[in-house]
C-alpha cells in the first residue's frame, strides 16, 4: 500500500499542533496506519538592523527573529482518508504539502 507524506510548516505553533491533531484524528477514524507528527528542526531566520538611520550616535541594533516550526506525518494512502484530508480547514498561517 502507498504512503502519503504530509509536511506542515508554520510560524504559529498552536495552529500547527491543531492541524496535526486533526490529521491524526482522521487517520484514527478511518483506521489507517500513520506515524507522526514528527517534529523537524525549527528554522530560525534572524535579521539584525541598526536603529539609527544615519551614522550618528551609538551603534545600537534591533534584533528580529522569525521561527518556522515544521512537522512530518506519514499516513497510509487510503482513498477515504485522503478525501477527508482534502476537506480539512487549514488556517492561512499553516503551509501543507502532500506527496504520494
Amino acid at each position: 500500500m502507498q504512503k502519503a507524506r504530509i509536511k506542515l510548516s508554520s510560524t504559529d505553533v498552536a495552529k500547527l499542533t491543531e492541524v496535526c491533531n486533526q490529521i491524526v484524528e482522521i487517520a484514527e477514524k478511518v483506521g489507517v496506519e500513520y506515524s507522526g507528527p514528527i517534529p523537524l528542526p525549527t528554522k530560525k531566520i534572524k535579521i539584525i538592523t541598526r536603529k539609527s538611520p544615519d551614522g550618528e550616535g551609538t551603534a545600537t541594533f534591533d534584533r528580529w527573529e522569525m521561527r518556522i516550526h515544521r512537522r512530518l506525518i506519514d499516513i497510509q494512502a487510503d482513498e477515504r482518508a485522503l478525501r477527508l484530508l482534502m476537506r480539512l480547514q487549514i488556517p492561512d498561517e499553516v503551509s501543507i504539502e502532500v506527496k504520494l
